[in-house]
């Protein structure tokens, strides 16, 4: 029998349970059967295990997003994938944390030769959603000035190496000289260490008091305020995560009439909703990974069954990189 990480109630790491479990004895249609060589962890996957944001169904569940692993049974309607393919995926439904999954055929992308599994595993998620922040929600340009917080983070330096592709000028926000000295590194132009610096003043001095076009913000209750008064009037402010937690009730008026600014809260799954904008977003990706404009960075590697150690990392904010599962 496979093992598999489940949550029977919300709470900390130490929610998370390795069990075995049966598959089912017959495949879906439409679904493949794939033998996981790779999980992807990520945030999302600490506010589903503790409730922030809801579980499509009841408990017990089995967590997880992305994953990346070897097809060794297909359902009767699928013929554009077959046994022996690698393959990946980045979207729901939940249950990557888990050695066998049946995933639904349409929602799967094959993983190029150029590419390992880990290394997708690591990417898929992250790197799809710097590519629909940057080309869809808000296409960056040459020689913008953007403010992208958390930059040596897993997407924070996918960030950092997409902006110096497109010559778009990045200012990161970083907690520590190794994350600064990180995000340099991987193209970022100018570092703020908001642990010593001031945050609004040091972009207000880059940007000769103008401020940037657009702010992405994964972080959440602790930088709001901040980020905003960051923006130039007509701003965009770009909530795409909260690992500080959720941001308070917001006066409207008072909040974004000041300089008439915009504000969107998005989601992956939004920009990812069919198979044309699934290739759209994982084709860009590799064609960048392909040009060595952007390079996996597995931070760290855990076994399935010390996922709890996986997540208390994750969440120390500690992390350089990425962290991948191994079944």
């Amino acid at each position: 029998m496979p093992n598999r990480i489940v949550i029977s109630k919300f709470g900390g790491p130490e929610v998370l349970k390795y069990e075995k479990y049966l598959l089912p004895e017959q495949i879906d249609p439409n679904n493949i059967r794939i033998e996981q060589t790779s999980i992807g962890l990520n945030y999302i996957d600490t506010y589903h295990r503790t409730g922030l944001y809801p579980l499509p169904d009841k408990l017990p569940q089995c967590l997880g997003l992305e994953g990346a692993g070897r097809v060794v049974e297909i359902g009767n309607n699928v013929n554009h994938i077959k046994i022996g393919d690698r393959v990946a995926y980045a979207s729901p439904p939940l249950g990557a944390y888990c050695e066998i999954r049946d995933f639904p055929a349409d929602k799967i992308i094959k993983i190029p030769d150029f590419i390992s599994n880990d290394e997708a595993a690591s990417i898929l998620l992250q790197g799809m959603t710097v590519e629909y922040l940057f080309e869809r929600l808000y296409r960056i340009k040459k020689n913008d000035i953007i403010l992208f917080h958390a930059a040596a983070g897993g997407v924070g330096l996918i960030a950092c190496q997409w902006a110096k592709a497109i010559g778009c000028k990045m200012i990161g926000t970083v907690s520590t000289k190794e994350k600064e000295t990180l995000a340099k590194e991987n193209g970022c132009d100018y570092v703020i260490n908001y642990k010593e610096q001031n945050l609004v003043e040091k972009v207000m001095e880059i940007t000769e008091n103008k401020g940037v076009p657009v702010v992405y913000d994964g972080i959440g209750k602790d930088t709001f305020n901040k980020s905003l008064d960051c923006l130039q009037t007509r701003g965009l402010m770009v909530s795409f995560g909260q690992s500080s937690g959720m941001v308070d009730q917001v006066d409207l008026h008072k909040t974004f009439n000041p300089k008439s600014l915009y504000y969107t809260r998005p989601t992956l799954m939004h920009y990812t909703r069919n198979k044309e904008e699934l290739e759209i977003s994982s084709n860009s990706l590799f064609e960048k990974i392909k040009s060595k404009k952007i390079k996996p960075n597995i931070f760290k590697t855990y076994n399935l069954k010390d996922a709890n150690k996986a997540h208390e990392e994750l969440e120390s904010r500690k992390t350089l990189g990425s962290i991948i599962l191994k079944p």
